[in-house]
């Protein structure tokens, strides 16, 4: 949205400069001027604006930039990182070409002093976030797909605009047999921030998880993941009850498709690897 120069331009030049792989970098302007955005970058070769004449959000602006891109992999990085470490891309590229079915490389994320939030490792619990394995989600701000996934799968729900839209695209991933991995290197530097900090973010996540749960859970489960999450975020935040409570009958009144429940062996895969669909 052009109001990052700085850590648009440090993280532009750490990504052209990676180790060990060729890579292009594609800046989308989402409902900003592209000119603005293209003086903000550093004279770098091999990267390009492309503009979205409004603001259509985080998924629908990430959708924009992988059409513009005829690379097999894609790296998706939000604007308020700053740094790709060195090596990282390099290794993802080795990583894909490795295992045939890796459908996403979920990146680490450090804040300036070399931490990890626990927000930030998608997999329950605390196992360290150095440890590397497989996941059932990533962050959508630093992660590597593989294009073809991306295309079968049909890339982010544009009407997501901010939260769960990496949860439904691994969701759908999962169940057309593709896998996610977790690098515990260092991947991205990013400051650490709460979702909060978005204006209604709790109230949106809600809606987001009823559709989600429209979307991809067999009616059962998908039952028991809202009325869990709607206990949970209570739980959390008690005063906002009343607006979780609309955010849900809205969501259900104008929830959108296509519903394609997930298989049973999906429901267990999300299972063995510690994240049952129902939380």
């Amino acid at each position: 949205m052009g109001d990052r120069p700085a850590e648009l331009a440090a993280a532009v030049t750490s990504a052209q400069r990676q180790r060990g792989v060729s890579t292009g970098v594609v800046v989308v302007a989402n409902g900003v001027d592209p000119d603005v955005v293209q003086a903000q970058l550093p004279n770098e070769r091999g990267v390009r604006v492309v503009a979205s004449p409004s603001n259509v959000g985080i998924p629908a602006g990430r959708n924009l930039g992988a059409r513009n891109t005829t690379t097999p992999l894609v790296a998706f990085l939000d604007d308020d990182a700053t740094y790709v470490h060195d090596g990282a891309l390099g290794r993802a590229h080795r990583m894909f070409a490795e295992r045939p079915q890796l459908g996403v490389i979920a990146l680490r994320i450090v804040d300036p002093s070399g931490a990890t939030l626990q927000r930030w490792i998608p997999r329950p619990g605390r196992r360290g976030a150095g440890r590397s394995g497989p996941v059932t989600s990533f962050l959508g701000g630093a992660c590597v797909i593989r294009s073809a996934a991306l295309i079968e799968t049909g890339g982010f729900e544009d009407q997501f605009g901010y939260a769960m839209e990496e949860t439904d695209l691994a969701w759908r991933l999962l169940d057309r047999g593709w896998l996610l991995h977790y690098d515990g290197a260092d991947g991205v530097e990013h400051p650490a921030t709460a979702p909060t900090r978005h204006a209604g973010a709790i109230a949106q996540t809600m809606r987001n998880r009823v559709w989600l749960a429209h979307r991809s859970l067999p009616l059962p489960l998908g039952a028991a993941y809202i009325l869990n999450w709607l206990v949970i975020t209570a739980l959390r935040r008690p005063g906002e009850s009343p607006q979780l409570v609309g955010a849900i009958r809205s969501a259900w009144k104008q929830r959108i498709g296509p519903r394609q429940p997930m298989s049973w062996r999906t429901v267990w895969t999300l299972s063995r690897l510690g994240r049952p669909p129902i939380v």
